[in-house]
């Protein structure tokens, strides 16, 4: 099970990554658009995912793990449980989509 200080660390180590607020909680930008946040309740993330077969996918095979709400209907955007994910799974849902929001030339420079 990760933490809210463990999601902050893990995108924090990702490429010109910055920490703001987004609707008074902890989001995480990389030059100016937003790749992660943690919602209300502390102990959900927010993601973009790269599409929404993308996020249905996720949702239907592991329905512990991720979910969405109403709000996020129509968008490419999966919600996280901190619960059921280890500090290994979530860096690795941290750094997708950190790579779909990050400018395509910093994404190569990191993958290189």
């Amino acid at each position: 099970m990760v933490t809210e200080d463990d999601v902050r660390a893990l995108a924090l180590t990702l490429p010109e990554t910055l920490e703001k607020p987004m609707y008074g909680t902890p989001a995480f930008y990389v030059r100016g658009r937003w790749f992660a946040r943690i919602r209300e309740e502390g102990d959900v993330l927010v993601l973009p995912v790269g599409s929404e077969e993308e996020k249905a996918g996720l949702i239907a095979a592991e329905p512990e793990t991720f979910f969405t709400t109403p709000h996020y209907d129509g968008h490419a955007t999966v919600l996280v449980r901190f619960g059921a994910v280890g500090a290994k799974e979530m860096g690795e849902l941290l750094t997708d989509a950190w790579r779909l929001r990050a400018p395509k030339r910093l994404a190569a420079a990191f993958d290189a």
